[in-house]
């Protein structure tokens, strides 16, 4: 991940040699108001995190239209949440952060809260991930290398304004960090999914048509196209294993046979597969959910692992899935 420069409303808690802690404070994220937006992404992409940029990701994923990973800057993801948002209260779609859209949004909750850190969060770690499929076989479970890495998957954060909000934090067992609340996941019966190639983004439709919720996603790649048209849900595996086929998937590194790739966040597909009706395609979770909308896709759909499993609990075999170009 890169590293995030200094900014004025940072305050340089800690320096040692060239490396510097700073601290991002929880009060000027809290502070943040939404008209201090620009109404449209600057066409220039700001260096350092924004405080309002995430009091918007946290009170979009709120209201049930993920930005993917919180992390403070005026992404491409959270303009297309804005116009879920849009979608989803029945306004004019744009993706703009207009004066209407921001009311709808703003509650009084605070953005930041303390959280303790418990001896279950740094149970299940591992060293590390090797990039290698025929290294990943070799290991029991591909889980977090990090509480730290853990904790920011759970609050939808990315890692460094994890650390950023928790200068000097060791992220160890009773310790007291800084963590955003983005609130409680969205439930409902899903009936039809959408899956926007173009615009990256899948949307889920309730019985009534009205939209349900709205994610950022990977869908196929130029060299592993996305499948057309309709088709369905067949299934949902939860801390799926994954199988490596070269000949019949990719091929990756010099891994020439079949391998089965162990369970864990840190997996090919994450921690939930959501499977379809067309061979070997699904809906699935992510060990980079940075990179949603970033980089290429297999073929599939690739999601945050919390707003894959947040779809996930609320399709069924039958769903249908609109692949849309």
């Amino acid at each position: 991940m890169k590293t995030l420069p200094s900014i004025a409303m940072f305050t340089l808690v800690v320096s040692f040699g060239n490396v510097a802690a700073q601290e991002l404070r929880p009060e000027a994220i809290d502070a943040a108001s939404l008209a201090s937006i620009a109404s449209e992404r600057p066409p220039k992409a700001s260096s350092d995190p924004n405080p309002a940029i995430i009091r918007l990701q946290v009170l979009l994923d709120r209201n049930g239209s993920s930005p993917g990973v919180i992390d403070g800057f005026y992404g491409e993801n959270v303009s297309k949440a804005v116009a879920g948002f849009e979608a989803m209260r029945g306004l004019p779609v744009d993706g703009k952060l207009d004066p209407e859209v921001a009311a709808g949004l703003e509650d009084k909750t605070p953005i930041v809260e303390r959280y303790v850190v418990s001896d279950k969060d740094a149970t299940g770690l591992v060293d590390k991930i090797p990039e290698d499929y025929g290294e990943k076989a070799k290991m029991e479970t591909l889980g977090y290398t990090s509480v730290a890495e853990k904790l920011s998957e759970r609050f939808h954060m990315d890692i460094d304004l994890l650390k950023m909000l928790n200068p000097g934090a060791k992220f160890a067992p009773g310790e007291t960090v800084n963590v955003v609340m983005t609130g409680s996941s969205t439930e409902g019966k899903v009936k039809r999914i959408e899956a926007r190639k173009r615009n990256g983004q899948v949307v889920a439709f309730a019985e009534d048509g009205s939209v349900l919720a709205v994610y950022p996603a990977t869908i196929g790649s130029q060299d592993n196209p996305a499948p057309s048209g309709r088709h369905k849900v067949k299934g949902v595996a939860r801390m799926p294993t994954y199988r490596y086929d070269p000949k019949r998937n990719f091929k990756q590194g010099k891994n020439n046979g079949v391998l089965t790739i162990p369970k864990g966040p840190n997996g090919p597909v994450g921690t939930v597969w959501i499977d379809l009706t067309e061979p070997t395609y699904g809906i699935h979770g992510t060990p980079e959910p940075a990179m949603i909308d970033k980089s290429g896709s297999h073929g599939c759909v690739r999601l945050t692992n919390w707003d894959a499993e947040e779809l996930a609990g609320m399709v069924k075999p039958g769903v249908v899935v609109d692949f849309k170009d």
